[in-house]
């Protein structure tokens, strides 16, 4: 039967080991909560009642037969994370286009500005440029700046254009939004950026900042990697991820020349977005990288 249950409710029920098919049948409920999960885990206790799938059991060991171990709590906003996570992979047809854009006049006109950067007290990251590159595309492709309702009937477009953040925290990842991204020039998106990223840091953010994105960018240019396949975070329908800038040659006027290059992974929701929006939006981000003129002219 056809029934309606939230990401969170798909993961508990996932770790319980679970079917909310079963659940959906045996109580006859057209939205089931974890209630009903702990109700069908009662019930499966009973003799005679179907007990939770086998694979279960690699979770439920005891380590410390096989040698010393050292227990870890594992923090309330991980566990919210992980709830999110798991239900988002589980649910959403996810599919990653990876594609690099040439910075050169990104970084030469970025240069360019950091004495005024000094004077302003900004720092002007590249990621300042991302966000404005990004919440571009999602003026261009309009789909992107969607949700795709619970029953999957109704995809919701959005007219704002707000960008999410991933920082990463000592207490875990936190994703504070830079709201109206669309209509902020690029010293205050960097003055936003370097505001959100020490309040998360210090677990000052709102709940109110968390909300609400149009997109998130994940990026990993300060750490390192080639590529990585950055997980929907839902109700967004995308996801970009940034990797480190590599110097890379390229074949111009009958020699190669090395050029900076950003790798970019672009992780989407298929039942919304197909491989070929997906190319031409990436696309379209790489060209706005290339030419920043282009981010400030619209």
């Amino acid at each position: 039967m056809t029934y309606i249950a939230s990401p969170s409710v798909r993961s508990y029920a996932g770790r319980k080991g679970v079917d909310l098919d079963a659940v959906a049948a045996a109580t006859g409920r057209e939205t089931l909560a974890k209630e009903d999960v702990d109700q069908h885990l009662t019930g499966a206790s009973s003799p005679g009642a179907m007990a939770p799938p086998a694979s279960t059991r690699y979770w439920d060991v005891d380590h410390t037969a096989h040698g010393p171990v050292q227990d870890e709590p594992v923090s309330r906003m991980a566990q919210v994370a992980a709830d999110n996570l798991s239900a988002a992979n589980a649910l959403i047809p996810q599919v990653t286009h990876h594609d690099r854009a040439d910075i050169r006049k990104t970084e030469a006109f970025r240069a360019k500005l950091k004495e005024e950067a000094l004077d302003r007290g900004i720092k002007l990251t590249t990621l300042a440029f991302h966000v404005k590159a990004l919440s571009a595309c999602l003026k261009a492709f309009p789909r992107f700046n969607a949700s795709l309702s619970a029953n999957g009937q109704t995809l919701h477009m959005k007219t704002y254009v707000h960008v999410g953040i991933a920082v990463d925290t000592p207490a875990g990842l936190m994703v504070p939004v830079v709201r109206d991204a669309d209509r902020k020039g690029l010293w205050q998106i960097a003055s936003d950026i370097a505001d959100l990223a020490a309040r998360a840091q210090a677990r000052k953010i709102r709940p109110d900042e968390m909300g609400g994105a149009s997109m998130s960018i994940s990026n990993l240019g300060g750490i390192g990697g080639t590529a990585f396949t950055p997980i929907v975070n839902p109700p967004e329908v995308a996801i970009l991820g940034i990797t480190r800038t590599e110097i890379v040659p390229v074949w111009e006027d009958e020699a190669f020349v090395p050029v900076p290059m950003v790798p970019l992974d672009l992780s989407y929701d298929h039942r919304v977005i197909n491989g070929a929006d997906a190319a031409r939006f990436l696309k379209h981000y790489a060209d706005l990288l290339a030419d920043p003129r282009r981010l400030l002219i619209g």
